[in-house]
């Protein structure tokens, strides 16, 4: 296409999401690609916004959170009010992926006690003779 607009197929593979993803994004009306016929042209814009919705999914952000993000963009206060919500959504982001980490690890590391107990077990069962030896 041009530098100005980007086909579907474009979007598609530079931003590495499928004609549904941005369809759906579209119906959501997170994305405003141009119409015309039966193409769908994508702006600057548009490719702006699939950039932060990409990331803010990424980051386990709702389409709500991204959608309010989105709708904050005001360039005329250097985005103050949209970078303030940013960083507070992020930061409660982090606190809430280090509390999923947290809880992880202590589940990874039952399930690695479980399995040394198991398979200490099973040597057990395969030689029952070998502890009546020591």
């Amino acid at each position: 296409m041009t530098d100005t607009y980007m086909s579907i197929r474009e979007m598609c593979d530079a931003y590495d999401v499928t004609p549904r993803t941005l369809r759906f994004y579209e119906s959501k009306e997170l994305l405003f690609p141009v119409r015309r016929g039966t193409h769908r042209l994508f702006t600057r814009r548009d490719r702006a916004r699939l950039k932060l919705i990409l990331r803010g999914k990424r980051f386990g952000l709702s389409l709500e959170d991204i959608r309010q993000l989105l709708d904050l963009y005001d360039p005329s206060s250097q985005n103050l009010t949209q970078m303030t919500r940013a960083y507070e959504l992020g930061r409660e982001r982090l606190v809430d992926m280090e509390q999923q980490r947290a809880e992880l690890d202590e589940a990874i590391a039952d399930l690695r006690d479980q399995l040394r107990w198991g398979e200490e077990m099973i040597e057990s069962l395969k030689n029952p003779n070998a502890q009546a030896a020591e």
